[in-house]
């Protein structure tokens, strides 16, 4: 019993420190300012601390969602953003037509990581294996894993 305890205490923790909700006025004003002045009509806005960063949850437009993590100093290191099909580089929508041909694109991301810009979807086939693919903006392939 006690080994369960230790256990569920040592689990606990470990959830605690991976990710913890806090409301906006704990949020360094560096950061909310740069938020705000980045995304002003963001809704539904939810943050959070992982790790050293600051990740805040929101929505833009028309229910467009976003994930955004800032560090201390209020810089964005990492953007996720759902996008439409239209807003795929033309090196990216090739690749897929070659590569996945029959296939359908579905939840597209757009993922800027220290200035470094990949895509995440999923390409679904009624014939053929899903595959959730990662893409960067020239058409190169860094991810293909079956869904």
């Amino acid at each position: 019993m006690k080994k369960q305890i230790l256990t569920l205490a040592a689990i606990s923790m470990f959830s605690i420190s991976m990710a913890q909700d806090i409301p906006s006025s704990q949020v360094p004003s560096v950061i909310l300012n740069q938020f705000n002045k980045n995304f002003p009509k963001a809704t539904d806005v939810e943050w959070e601390i992982k790790g050293n960063l600051y990740n805040v949850d929101f929505e833009t437009g028309w229910n467009v969602d976003h994930e955004v993590w800032y560090n201390a100093e209020g810089k964005m290191t990492k953007h996720k953003e759902d996008i439409s099909l239209k807003e795929l580089p033309k090196a990216v929508h090739n690749k897929i037509k070659t590569n996945f041909k029959g296939y359908t694109i579905d939840d597209l991301k757009r993922i800027t990581d220290n200035g470094k810009v990949v895509y995440k979807m999923e390409l679904n086939s009624l014939l053929n294996q899903d595959w959730d693919v990662i893409i960067d903006a020239n058409g190169t392939i860094l991810s293909k894993i079956a869904d």
